[in-house]
Protein backbone atom coordinates (compact mmCIF):
# COMPACT_ATOMS: atom_id res chain seq x y z
CA UNK A 1 0.00 0.00 0.00
CA UNK A 2 1.22 3.50 -0.90
CA UNK A 3 -0.68 5.99 1.32
CA UNK A 4 0.09 8.98 -0.94
CA UNK A 5 -2.16 7.68 -3.74
CA UNK A 6 -4.18 4.84 -2.17
CA UNK A 7 -7.53 6.67 -1.73
CA UNK A 8 -7.47 8.05 -5.27
CA UNK A 9 -7.00 4.73 -7.04
CA UNK A 10 -9.34 2.81 -4.70
CA UNK A 11 -12.74 4.47 -4.93
CA UNK A 12 -15.92 3.66 -2.96
CA UNK A 13 -17.53 0.54 -4.38
CA UNK A 14 -19.79 -2.43 -3.96
CA UNK A 15 -17.39 -4.11 -1.54
CA UNK A 16 -17.58 -1.13 0.83
CA UNK A 17 -21.39 -1.14 0.78
CA UNK A 18 -21.32 -4.86 1.61
CA UNK A 19 -19.27 -4.34 4.76
CA UNK A 20 -21.41 -1.41 5.94
CA UNK A 21 -24.50 -3.60 5.83
CA UNK A 22 -23.09 -6.00 8.44
CA UNK A 23 -21.53 -3.96 11.22
CA UNK A 24 -21.98 -2.67 14.82
CA UNK A 25 -19.06 -1.88 17.17
CA UNK A 26 -16.07 -2.42 14.95
CA UNK A 27 -12.36 -3.08 14.87
CA UNK A 28 -11.09 -2.14 11.41
CA UNK A 29 -7.94 -4.28 11.21
CA UNK A 30 -5.53 -3.11 8.53
CA UNK A 31 -7.47 0.14 8.12
CA UNK A 32 -4.82 1.77 5.91
CA UNK A 33 -5.53 5.43 5.22
CA UNK A 34 -9.01 5.20 6.74
CA UNK A 35 -10.78 5.25 3.38
CA UNK A 36 -13.55 2.92 4.54
CA UNK A 37 -13.26 3.92 8.20
CA UNK A 38 -14.46 7.42 7.36
CA UNK A 39 -17.77 6.04 6.10
CA UNK A 40 -18.23 4.04 9.30
CA UNK A 41 -17.69 7.18 11.34
CA UNK A 42 -20.17 9.20 9.29
CA UNK A 43 -23.00 6.79 10.04
CA UNK A 44 -22.23 6.62 13.77
CA UNK A 45 -20.33 3.37 14.33
CA UNK A 46 -17.91 3.07 17.27
CA UNK A 47 -14.61 2.20 15.62
CA UNK A 48 -11.11 1.15 16.59
CA UNK A 49 -8.94 1.47 13.48
CA UNK A 50 -5.55 -0.31 13.45
CA UNK A 51 -2.71 -0.47 10.94
CA UNK A 52 1.07 -1.09 11.26
CA UNK A 53 1.84 1.56 8.62
CA UNK A 54 2.67 4.78 10.52
CA UNK A 55 2.40 6.92 7.40
CA UNK A 56 -1.04 5.54 6.57
CA UNK A 57 -2.33 6.28 10.07
CA UNK A 58 -1.01 9.85 9.81
CA UNK A 59 -2.89 10.30 6.53
CA UNK A 60 -6.00 8.94 8.18
CA UNK A 61 -5.75 11.22 11.21
CA UNK A 62 -5.59 14.29 8.96
CA UNK A 63 -9.09 13.60 7.66
CA UNK A 64 -12.17 14.91 9.43
CA UNK A 65 -14.24 12.31 11.22
CA UNK A 66 -17.40 12.64 13.30
CA UNK A 67 -18.28 10.08 15.93
CA UNK A 68 -16.39 7.72 18.22
CA UNK A 69 -13.09 6.76 16.58
CA UNK A 70 -9.76 5.49 17.93
CA UNK A 71 -6.59 5.22 15.80
CA UNK A 72 -3.81 2.78 16.64
CA UNK A 73 -0.48 2.02 15.03
CA UNK A 74 -0.19 -1.71 15.53
CA UNK A 75 -1.59 -5.07 14.52
CA UNK A 76 -4.01 -7.76 15.69
CA UNK A 77 -2.04 -8.28 18.91
CA UNK A 78 -3.19 -4.81 20.02
CA UNK A 79 -6.86 -5.83 20.04
CA UNK A 80 -8.38 -6.05 23.53
CA UNK A 81 -9.98 -9.34 24.58
CA UNK A 82 -13.77 -9.75 24.44
CA UNK A 83 -14.36 -6.21 23.15
CA UNK A 84 -15.83 -6.08 19.65
CA UNK A 85 -19.09 -7.05 18.00
CA UNK A 86 -17.37 -7.20 14.62
CA UNK A 87 -13.80 -7.29 13.33
CA UNK A 88 -13.23 -6.60 9.66
CA UNK A 89 -10.29 -6.76 7.27
CA UNK A 90 -11.10 -5.13 3.94
CA UNK A 91 -9.26 -4.57 0.65
CA UNK A 92 -7.80 -8.11 0.59
CA UNK A 93 -5.63 -7.47 3.67
CA UNK A 94 -5.88 -11.22 4.39
CA UNK A 95 -3.46 -11.80 1.51
CA UNK A 96 -0.57 -9.82 3.01
CA UNK A 97 0.02 -12.53 5.65
CA UNK A 98 2.52 -14.60 3.73
CA UNK A 99 3.05 -17.50 6.14
CA UNK A 100 0.55 -19.86 7.73
CA UNK A 101 1.95 -18.91 11.14
CA UNK A 102 1.31 -15.19 10.66
CA UNK A 103 -2.19 -15.81 9.32
CA UNK A 104 -3.07 -18.15 12.19
CA UNK A 105 -1.84 -15.54 14.69
CA UNK A 106 -4.13 -12.89 13.19
CA UNK A 107 -7.28 -14.99 13.26
CA UNK A 108 -6.50 -16.26 16.76
CA UNK A 109 -6.15 -12.66 17.95
CA UNK A 110 -9.41 -11.77 16.23
CA UNK A 111 -11.22 -14.65 17.89
CA UNK A 112 -10.06 -13.58 21.35
CA UNK A 113 -10.98 -9.93 20.74
CA UNK A 114 -14.56 -10.67 19.73
CA UNK A 115 -17.45 -10.86 22.15
CA UNK A 116 -19.32 -14.19 22.16
CA UNK A 117 -21.52 -14.22 19.09
CA UNK A 118 -19.33 -11.61 17.38
CA UNK A 119 -18.35 -11.76 13.73
CA UNK A 120 -15.05 -11.78 11.87
CA UNK A 121 -15.45 -10.61 8.26
CA UNK A 122 -12.79 -10.35 5.58
CA UNK A 123 -12.37 -10.53 1.82
CA UNK A 124 -9.78 -12.24 -0.33
CA UNK A 125 -9.26 -13.05 -3.99
CA UNK A 126 -10.07 -16.49 -5.36
CA UNK A 127 -6.83 -17.95 -6.80
CA UNK A 128 -8.86 -20.04 -9.27
CA UNK A 129 -10.20 -16.85 -10.90
CA UNK A 130 -6.61 -15.94 -11.88
CA UNK A 131 -7.27 -12.20 -11.65
CA UNK A 132 -3.52 -11.62 -11.57
CA UNK A 133 -3.38 -12.54 -15.26
CA UNK A 134 -5.59 -9.54 -16.05
CA UNK A 135 -3.33 -7.29 -13.94
CA UNK A 136 -0.30 -8.36 -15.95
CA UNK A 137 -1.96 -7.43 -19.26
CA UNK A 138 -2.55 -3.83 -18.18
CA UNK A 139 0.45 -1.76 -19.24
CA UNK A 140 -1.09 1.66 -18.46
CA UNK A 141 -0.41 3.66 -15.28
CA UNK A 142 -2.98 4.76 -12.72
CA UNK A 143 -3.24 8.53 -12.38
CA UNK A 144 -3.41 10.42 -9.07
CA UNK A 145 -2.50 13.78 -7.58
CA UNK A 146 -0.06 14.76 -4.85
CA UNK A 147 -2.46 16.13 -2.23
CA UNK A 148 0.20 18.46 -0.81
CA UNK A 149 1.60 19.98 -4.02
CA UNK A 150 -1.13 19.37 -6.60
CA UNK A 151 1.36 17.68 -8.95
CA UNK A 152 0.06 14.90 -11.19
CA UNK A 153 1.39 11.41 -10.45
CA UNK A 154 1.61 8.15 -12.36
CA UNK A 155 1.54 4.76 -10.59
CA UNK A 156 3.29 2.06 -12.61
CA UNK A 157 3.17 -1.63 -11.70
CA UNK A 158 5.69 -4.31 -12.64
CA UNK A 159 4.92 -7.98 -12.00
CA UNK A 160 7.47 -10.57 -11.00
CA UNK A 161 4.89 -13.32 -10.49
CA UNK A 162 5.09 -16.29 -8.15
CA UNK A 163 8.28 -17.06 -6.27
CA UNK A 164 8.00 -20.01 -3.85
CA UNK A 165 4.25 -19.59 -3.67
CA UNK A 166 4.29 -15.82 -3.01
CA UNK A 167 3.06 -13.42 -5.70
CA UNK A 168 5.43 -10.45 -6.00
CA UNK A 169 5.06 -7.12 -7.80
CA UNK A 170 6.43 -3.57 -7.58
CA UNK A 171 4.63 -0.23 -7.55
CA UNK A 172 6.43 2.94 -8.63
CA UNK A 173 4.99 6.44 -8.18
CA UNK A 174 6.43 9.02 -10.59
CA UNK A 175 5.95 12.74 -11.10
CA UNK A 176 4.14 13.01 -14.44
CA UNK A 177 5.94 16.19 -15.53
CA UNK A 178 9.49 15.36 -14.48
CA UNK A 179 9.39 11.53 -14.56
CA UNK A 180 11.06 11.61 -11.14
CA UNK A 181 10.51 8.46 -9.06
CA UNK A 182 8.95 9.42 -5.74
CA UNK A 183 8.20 5.99 -4.29
CA UNK A 184 9.22 2.47 -5.32
CA UNK A 185 7.73 -0.29 -3.21
CA UNK A 186 7.75 -4.08 -3.27
CA UNK A 187 4.38 -5.79 -2.71
CA UNK A 188 3.74 -9.45 -1.92
CA UNK A 189 0.53 -11.47 -1.69
CA UNK A 190 -0.43 -15.00 -0.68
CA UNK A 191 -3.28 -16.58 -2.67
CA UNK A 192 -4.94 -19.15 -0.39
CA UNK A 193 -7.80 -21.36 -1.51
CA UNK A 194 -11.29 -21.24 -0.05
CA UNK A 195 -10.62 -24.57 1.62
CA UNK A 196 -7.39 -23.36 3.24
CA UNK A 197 -9.14 -20.33 4.72
CA UNK A 198 -12.07 -22.42 5.92
CA UNK A 199 -9.86 -24.95 7.71
CA UNK A 200 -7.77 -22.23 9.37
CA UNK A 201 -10.90 -20.48 10.68
CA UNK A 202 -12.22 -23.75 12.10
CA UNK A 203 -8.89 -24.38 13.84
CA UNK A 204 -9.07 -20.91 15.42
CA UNK A 205 -12.49 -21.79 16.90
CA UNK A 206 -14.86 -19.98 14.53
CA UNK A 207 -18.21 -21.49 13.63
CA UNK A 208 -21.10 -20.73 11.26
CA UNK A 209 -18.58 -19.91 8.54
CA UNK A 210 -20.31 -18.39 5.52
CA UNK A 211 -18.51 -17.65 2.24
CA UNK A 212 -20.15 -15.10 -0.04
CA UNK A 213 -19.11 -14.31 -3.59
CA UNK A 214 -18.39 -11.07 -5.43
CA UNK A 215 -20.08 -8.68 -2.99
CA UNK A 216 -23.50 -10.28 -3.14
CA UNK A 217 -25.34 -12.02 -0.31
CA UNK A 218 -25.08 -15.32 -2.15
CA UNK A 219 -22.79 -18.29 -1.65
CA UNK A 220 -19.46 -18.25 -3.46
CA UNK A 221 -19.02 -20.41 -6.56
CA UNK A 222 -15.92 -21.89 -8.17
CA UNK A 223 -15.65 -18.97 -10.61
CA UNK A 224 -16.15 -16.31 -7.92
CA UNK A 225 -13.49 -13.60 -8.14
CA UNK A 226 -13.70 -12.42 -4.51
CA UNK A 227 -14.52 -14.45 -1.43
CA UNK A 228 -16.10 -12.72 1.54
CA UNK A 229 -15.80 -14.81 4.71
CA UNK A 230 -18.20 -14.14 7.57
CA UNK A 231 -17.72 -16.32 10.65
CA UNK A 232 -18.99 -16.31 14.21
CA UNK A 233 -17.30 -16.70 17.58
Amino acid sequence: MIPLVYDQINQWGKDDEFFLALLKKIADLGCGTGRLTSHFAKVGYRITAIDPNVEAIEYAKNKEYPGDLTWLVGDSSNLHTNTFDTIIMTANVAQVFLTDKSWQSVISDAYLALKPGGYFIFDTRNPLARVREQWEKDMTPDIAKNQKTGELLEIWTEYEGFVEGIYTFYETVKNTDTNETIIHEKMQLKFRTQEEFYESLQQAGFSNIQVYGDWEFKHAAEDTKSFIFCCEK
